[in-house]
């Protein structure tokens, strides 16, 4: 895409072509929301602390007697209640930060420039310098642009000069490109970038940086034809469970009874 380029002194320059992966990209909301959020969780400190009633200093001893006086019940000291006694749930130390994937921010950064690009709240001036630090100069090249409003000035590298010119202003505020980042652009209506930070956005957050995936995505399978319905799947049969085996019987020679007929005629016999 063609970026329109003026002069400090607002007259049209010759247009630059930007790379449309950076400033012509459709801005993915959802990652700029996560980016947004993640950049201002960063920022805090986290460092609040305050005493539960187990740090403070003081007696555990009961105070008076829990029945018979009339008066409220009362532990120690240390008691909530008290003046200078513990905090309930009060705030501990603890962090806030929050990590978001590198292609994520890189992802956010190119959809605030692109939505900056098509709404016209980015302007390219080719170029910006100054001999020594002067407020005036950087305010009339603002009003010959036509940024009344905040602006955030983005340049190639970090220029002492302009840095020095432009603190005094409420509304402005001055980056180098490789700083540049969500809030920032967010927070100001306009953008006022020099060509060399164009090209060093191009650097940072276009060409092959913007292509690069992780792994390539599988190309999806083709679905099965309606004329050939698929096989019919066989079914596994069970192994045959093995017979069981025949219990072994001890057998035992037992002694032959001798029939009562001959018990008697043997008693006879004696």
């Amino acid at each position: 895409m063609e970026l329109a380029v003026r002069g400090p002194d607002g007259k049209q320059a010759k247009p630059i072509t930007a790379d449309d992966l950076v400033f012509g990209l459709k801005p993915h909301l959802a990652v700029v929301h996560q980016a947004l959020l993640a950049q201002l969780a960063n920022r805090r400190a986290g460092s609040g602390s305050t005493k539960t009633r187990g740090e403070v200093e003081g007696s555990t001893a009961k105070l008076r007697r829990q029945k018979g006086t009339g008066r409220a019940r009362l532990g120690s000291i240390r008691s909530p209640l008290m003046r200078h006694g513990g905090i309930i749930f009060g705030p501990k130390p603890r962090s806030f930060s929050q990590r978001l994937p590198k292609r994520m921010r890189r992802l956010a950064i190119r959809s605030v420039l692109s939505a900056k690009a098509a709404d016209g709240s980015l302007q390219v001036v080719n170029k910006l310098s100054l001999e020594k630090p002067r407020t005036k100069e950087i305010v009339a090249v603002l009003g010959n642009l036509g940024l009344e409003r905040s602006t955030l000035l983005v340049t190639e590298e970090a220029d002492k000069n302009i840095l020095t010119s432009a603190r005094n202003l409420s509304k402005v505020k001055v980056l180098s490109a490789p700083y540049l980042n969500v809030v920032d652009m967010l927070s100001h209506r306009h953008l006022l970038m020099t060509v060399g930070a164009v090209r060093k956005a191009e650097q940072l957050w276009g060409g092959a940086r913007a292509l690069r995936r992780r792994a390539p995505i599988p190309a999806p399978e083709p679905p099965p034809s309606a004329e050939a319905p698929p096989a019919p799947r066989a079914r596994r049969r069970r192994a045959a469970a093995p017979a069981p085996t025949p219990a072994r019987t001890r057998t035992r020679a037992r002694t032959p009874v001798p029939p009562p007929e001959a018990v008697v005629e043997e008693s006879a016999d004696a």
